[in-house]
């Protein structure tokens, strides 16, 4: 089943490689509108999906990450639209020079071939990730986890019955049904049919594909993300930043889980900052001096500094200077996105420079590291690695290059 999935696929590449800008987009735009005009059978598979994931007992955070509604379909079929409506990388010659025989030696996007995406309980990934894929040129086979199976399948039944009405090979992309580890496996050393794979999830999956892949993989990591309160911070900007980043939707990469607050602003900040994240019930684990402080911090541990919580629940820490701020986040940072609130540039552009993540902010919510905000339209996954892709990964990183030579009769 698998090879003749990677067979199916490899073929459906060359197919799309040589597809237009044009007709790719007019494709992209036929499966947008399926996704609402077959919006209650995709729910319907959803509802499944969700009784099945609260009868295994799915925290509330991952619940949401599962859920979808008619409102979040028509946004997936936004994100589609907005890829249509950016310019297509594929066939962009990026250089062209002359050498001294004269050999013009130039560079040119070109699409990957065949991606893997391997991912967990997040079924607005399937749409993401095949309308990338697609706009560049490329087959993709998916293989979500067993959480969105229901999801995924019907889903896909309806993006790929919008290929065949716009004269496009339903096998640009391919869903894996069977949801036994042993079968992701086994995708994963399928680089006779696959050239890149992308992991999407928690860190547990990252890692199996990290140790098990034998196709070159971009990490897309977990979120342990700052926000470093400067001495100079403004509390009217800081709130509500914290607030966003840490509430406004827990179960999410991007979602603020560690605070560190200089220790000259502490006595301000720490009690208007745990007053209104206990509000929102939001506990809060600190060190010795944030509990100093603050009677409302339970004691943190060393774990707690490096946890992922896609919960509510924070980690605190109080320091005496930048150096030591910066210090502690590129120690327990996952290298995703970490933010300064400040009002003193020197500390900003030190920041921005030192702190080793993928995204780095001044003044605003981790919460904006995401394709959609980028103006990417959608995106594959965030890079937490730093080979051809760091960040939110749109079109661009999902495409090659190959040198292009253009001669006239030259020898070596």
């Amino acid at each position: 089943m698998l090879i003749e999935l990677g067979k199916k696929a490899k073929a459906a590449s060359r197919i799309m490689a040589r597809l237009g800008q044009d007709k790719k987009n007019e494709a992209l735009l036929k499966v947008a509108d399926a996704l609402i005009a077959n919006a209650a059978d995709i729910i319907k598979g959803n509802d499944i999906d969700m009784e099945n994931a609260k009868a295994n007992g799915m925290s509330e955070a991952l619940l949401d990450r599962l859920k979808l509604t008619e409102g979040r379909l028509m946004d997936m079929a936004e994100g589609i639209r907005q890829v249509v409506s950016l310019e297509d990388p594929v066939g962009e010659v990026i250089s062209m020079k002359e050498r001294p025989n004269g050999l013009m030696i130039g560079q040119k996007r070109v699409p990957m071939g065949v991606i893997g995406i391997i991912y967990e309980s997040r079924p607005n990934v399937t749409v993401d990730a095949f309308a990338l894929c697609f706009k560049t040129g490329n087959a993709v086979i998916l293989r979500g986890g067993s959480d969105c199976i229901h999801s995924n399948i019907a889903l896909i039944a309806v993006m790929k019955k919008a290929l065949v009405e716009a004269g496009v090979t339903p096998d640009a992309v391919s869903l894996i049904e069977d949801t036994d580890r042993e079968v992701a496996r086994q995708f994963m050393k399928m680089n006779q049919y696959v050239d890149l794979l992308i992991p999407r999830g928690g860190a547990g999956l990252i890692r199996t594909v990290v140790e098990n892949a034998t196709i070159p993989v971009i990490e897309t990591g977990t979120g342990n993300c700052h926000i470093y309160v400067d001495k100079s911070a403004d509390m009217d900007k800081a709130l509500p930043i914290i607030k966003n980043a840490k509430l406004q939707r827990l179960g999410v990469c991007n979602a603020c889980e560690s605070l560190v607050i200089h220790k000259d602003i502490a006595d301000k900040a720490i009690p208007a900052i745990v007053a209104m994240l206990k509000e929102n019930d939001c506990e809060v684990r600190g060190d010795e001096a944030s509990m100093a402080i603050s009677s409302d911090i339970v004691k943190a541990s060393e774990e707690d500094f490096g946890t992922e919580y896609l919960a509510k629940i924070i980690s605190a820490k109080v320091v005496d200077n930048l150096d030591e701020a910066i210090e502690h986040i590129n120690n327990y940072s996952t290298g995703h996105s970490e933010a300064i609130i400040t009002e003193d540039y020197e500390s900003s552009q030190r920041f921005l420079n030192e702190i080793d993540s993928a995204c780095v902010y001044v003044n605003a919510s981790t919460r904006f590291t995401d394709g959609f905000m980028f103006g990417f339209g959608a995106e594959i996954g965030i890079s937490t690695q730093k080979l051809h892709a760091r960040g939110p990964m749109g079109l661009l990183a999902l495409t090659s290059t190959k040198y292009i030579i253009y001669g006239n009769g030259q020898i070596r």
